[in-house]
């Protein structure tokens, strides 16, 4: 049995253990205060707590009803926290870690698991909404994790994590289901309500306004039979990311022979660089409801939800590629004149010459269109028989129309230099020219990128809910569930070259005559630091870049041919039809020791098709692959009150994540961009990752409006999908692919070639592992302290999560984003005027890639604190000022590769304060 394994053993044993223990000291304890319980209910009771404190107490009331393992968010809650979208409002629930792109919340993680093992539902039915980030945050999503900064937090009034698994609830998650509820109009009972927002904010890096509001207006009528809802938000938002990358480190031999100091072989960074990225975004959300009420049996909800998130993006890159190339046109056509390499073998310093120089500058436009309308029926039969039935729709698309970089280079430059020594992430990099003059430059590459990811979800369910006795309640159901993903992408047509080039061949360097001609000056422009942070005295911060406005204006981009095949990697689809049936036993009895919970089986089939190309013959053809997979997934959810207050709760399940999109494609793609090259195929015969969990947890009550709570969990993951990556000359390839194809993916780039390394990639089923972990959690308003300090409260939580997990380079590791360490916590104060708010989020580092590229161990990320605040003055009970501070202490979340974390990439994107106003009527 493995170290993890016993330790899983352990803290499960340790979990029923404490159980019983609790159970047989609190049994007549539960008995004698009994007699005080109504009296003890009817004091809280008298106790209206409403603004900050209402929220937790409703959210806390939530999680203390629930069968399952839950965690709930509720709309005071979610509009007062100081966060820019609902990741980071899901942030400061227990287990939950998020990422970050251009220095807001994207995507979350649930206890160690990654976001595409975490399904999101909106207004019950599961949705997929995703976005386009920079490179180094993922690019184009192409995978089932969810983009959360899609929306707006303001736009839902409630957020549930389950972090247990029951037969009723969807299937698909390993680590949470996550439900969004947008705000109905029987969600107020004062008939008439509006309510309106308003903030602007201040980067202090970007050193701009941005605004953001929202509104809201809702009614009822007919004696509250009938009600309409609606409610919009709005954000706009400049954001600045500056920093260093590498691009990755990588190992081998660097130098020309009796040159210099000869040959050496170490590490060095891939394409050390400073870099600016700039991110202009607008954020739209719009919601909707509809509701009825015949009769007091009959409930009939319309929900509308749109959002719209749009984007353009620059990044600026002045870097130098031959550390990455191979051959004389790359590392052995570099002098070395003088270096230092570290015992580990890194060269952290060199001063070099015959090295080219490069200024990137990238312009993307962006945007992600969801819509979804869901109608859901409620009727009674009789006190005891009830059904519900949700029919929905929801579509996001994302399209990037334009993605066009352009590439300045430079030959040859002598005495450059790179030094690590002194700051790891923030080098000292000088060129040996003047980056800044016209004269020293040449276009050497026009990329055209365009490409689409669509996802759509069509879903019937209906429910029915049966009443057996006063214990025992039935339920069972049947649902249908249809799910498209596409995605497109285009690059400039090979027969648009000089001569015309192989209809897969790479035109990325092909130089119309117009274009060659033009005057460097012409279309370029100077960029620079506005902060130059700790880097050291001496660094190149500013240089010339390619002007895509100019650029594009003379050289008439938009009438550049463009063609899908160089890019038929990622032109590829998949549907899945998914069809089954649940049954559940609930149950509720009141004994002397009340049990509570559920028992159910959930059956579901999955019909899965996917279409992708391969080359063959030089050219690609569509492939097709379909199979159809069952499973059976029993759930349990137990809940023991040993005592009042004082729960205790037991699951178990089976569970089943489906295979990521990407990795679904019959086909695959030959690609390079600069001097990345890569081989990627699909694996659409890949099993879904199964695993067995098991939760236990002890959950105390001790005082209104305040939790201590202990939860253990373990999950058995018996099939676990990864990539498999080798780096090896294209040459010999094991896939059987001739060195005709790379050469047409090379096309004029110099350095790249068949015999030059290529990354392979390929996804792989693995044997799984364990993963075991903890989570505390503490709440409690200071009411029992004197004075003003009764107006003081607290909410803090702690998670570990360890996992062993087997990869296919016959490695163990932990899992992918997963952070053995996780804690939160927020002080706050409220009295009837005054409110404020101090939170602090910390995640451990995590690993992204194993074993990692170009020769590297891993791939990750560093740990990080992130600190906000937030206060608000109520003028009067309709108007509030507030003030909010976002990431206080500018944290990077630095990414690294090799067990040495060389740094990949160190940007940071500064701190945001927003002032402003809410009123409701």
């Amino acid at each position: 049995m493995t170290h993890h394994a016993t330790r899983a053993r352990y803290a499960l044993t340790l979990g029923a253990s404490l159980g019983a223990l609790t159970l047989a000291m609190a049994g007549g304890a539960y008995a004698q205060d009994a007699g005080s319980a109504d009296e003890q209910a009817t004091t809280v009771d008298e106790v209206v707590v409403t603004g900050f404190r209402g929220s937790l107490a409703k959210a806390l009331n939530v999680k203390k009803r629930e069968a399952g393992a839950v965690d709930v968010i509720v709309a005071e809650d979610i509009a007062d926290f100081p966060d820019q979208n609902l990741a980071e409002a899901i942030q400061r629930i227990p287990g939950v870690a998020i990422t970050r792109d251009a220095g807001e919340g994207r995507n979350i993680s649930v206890r160690g698991l990654g976001p595409d093992f975490t399904r999101i539902r909106i207004n019950g039915m599961e949705a997929l909404g995703t976005t386009g980030g920079t490179d180094s945050s993922g690019g184009t999503n192409r995978g089932r994790g969810f983009d959360f900064n899609v929306f707006a937090s303001d736009l839902f009034n409630s957020i549930t994590v389950r972090k247990t698994a029951s037969a009723e609830t969807e299937e698909g998650s390993l680590g949470a289901t996550v439900d969004l509820r947008a705000a109905r109009p029987f969600d107020y009972q004062d008939g008439l309500t509006i309510a309106v927002s308003g903030q602007v904010g201040y980067n202090d890096l970007a050193q701009n306004a941005d605004p953001r509001g929202a509104f809201l207006i809702s009614n009822t009528w007919a004696d509250g039979k009938f009600g309409a809802l609606l409610s919009v938000a709005y954000s706009s938002r400049e954001a600045l990311e500056e920093g260093h990358s590498t691009v990755r480190w990588q190992g081998g031999n660097i130098g020309r022979a009796g040159q210099g100091q000869g040959v050496i072989n170490a590490f060095t960074p891939r394409l050390p660089r400073y870099g600016i990225l700039e991110h202009d975004q607008d954020r739209l959300g719009i919601t909707g409801a509809l509701q009825w009420r015949p009769s007091d049996a009959t409930e009939i909800s319309l929900d509308m939800l749109y959002a719209d998130f749009s984007a353009t993006r620059f990044e600026h890159f002045l870097q130098a590629p031959d550390f990455s190339a191979s051959g004389a046109a790359g590392r052995n056509g570099i002098i070395v004149r003088d270096s230092f390499v570290d015992a580990n073998g890194n060269m952290l310093y060199g001063r070099f010459d015959n090295v080219d120089v490069r200024s990137e500058s990238r312009y993307d436009e962006l945007s992600t269109e969801f819509t979804q309308f869901t109608l859901n029926v409620k009727h009674a039969f009789s006190d005891r028989f009830r059904i519900d039935a949700l029919l929905g729709s929801s579509k996001s698309e994302h399209d990037n129309p334009i993605q066009t970089t352009l590439l300045f280079d430079k030959t040859d430059s002598q005495g450059y230099v790179y030094d690590y020594r002194d700051n790891a992430n923030l080098p000292l990099i000088s060129y040996g020219f003047d980056v800044n003059d016209p004269a020293q430059w040449k276009l050497t590459q026009i990329r055209m990128r365009p490409q689409t990811a669509d996802n759509t979800y069509d879903t019937v369910q209906v429910n029915a809910v049966y009443d057996l006795t006063d214990i025992f309640t039935l339920r069972g159901g049947y649902f249908l569930k249809d799910y498209s993903f596409a995605t497109t992408e285009q690059r400039r047509d090979p027969a648009s070259c000089t001569p015309p080039l192989a209809q897969t061949a790479n035109a990325e360097a092909c130089i119309p005559a117009n274009a060659a001609a033009a005057g460097i000056g012409s279309y370029a422009r100077n960029v620079g630091f506005s902060d130059n942070w700790d880097i050291p005295s001496g660094a190149q911060l500013n240089w010339l870049i390619p002007d895509y406005g100019k650029a594009s204006e003379l050289f008439g981009f938009d009438n550049y041919p463009l063609s899908w095949r160089p890019a038929s990697g990622n032109n590829r689809s998949v549907e899945e039809k998914t069809t089954g049936a649940y049954v559940q036993l609930d149950f509720d009895t009141d004994f002397a020791i009340p049990v509570r919970g559920n028992l159910g089986m959930r059956y579901v089939n999955t019909d899965q098709s996917s279409k992708g190309y391969q080359i063959a013959a030089g050219a690609p053809v569509e492939v097709r692959a379909s199979r159809s997979y069952a499973d059976w997934l029993p759930s349990a959810n137990i809940v023991i009150e040993p005592r009042e207050n004082l729960l205790v709760r037991l699951a178990a399940a089976k569970v089943m994540s489906r295979p990521g999109l990407g990795n679904l494609t019959p086909g695959g793609s030959v690609s390079v961009s600069g001097n990345n090259r890569t081989v990627s195929s699909g694996n659409p015969m890949l099993e879904a990752t199964k695993a067995t969990t098991y939760d236990a947890a002890i959950e105390w009550y001790f005082a209104p409006e305040s939790i201590l709570s202990l939860g253990v969990f373990h999950k058995k993951i018996d099939s676990f999908i990864a990539t498999q990556s080798i780096t090896a000359p294209f040459t010999g390839n094991a896939q059987g692919i001739p060195d005709s194809v790379a050469n047409a993916a090379c096309g004029t780039i110099a350095g790249c070639s068949a015999s030059a390394d290529w990354v392979f990639n390929q996804p792989v089923n693995t044997d799984g592992g364990d993963l075991t972990g903890f989570e505390v959690s503490y709440q409690q308003p200071f009411t029992f302290l004197p004075g003003i300090w009764s107006n003081f409260g607290v909410m803090a939580n702690y998670t570990f999560v360890d996992s062993e997990i087997e990869y296919p380079n016959g490695t163990t590791n932990t899992l992918t984003e997963l952070s053995k360490n996780a804690y939160n916590g927020t002080l706050y104060y409220e009295d009837e005027r005054f409110s404020a708010r101090v939170s602090g989020t910390y995640r451990d580092g995590y690993l992204t890639q194993v074993p990692g590229r170009n020769g590297n161990a891993i791939e990750g990320v560093v740990d990080t604190f992130n600190v906000d605040a937030s206060a608000s003055w109520k003028v009067s009970d309709s108007f509030t000022l507030t003030v909010e501070g976002i990431n206080l202490t500018d944290e990077v979340p630095t990414q690294y590769v090799g067990d040495y974390n060389l740094v990949s990439v160190h940007h940071h994107t500064g701190r945001q304060v927003f002032a402003g106003f809410r009123y409701k009527f």
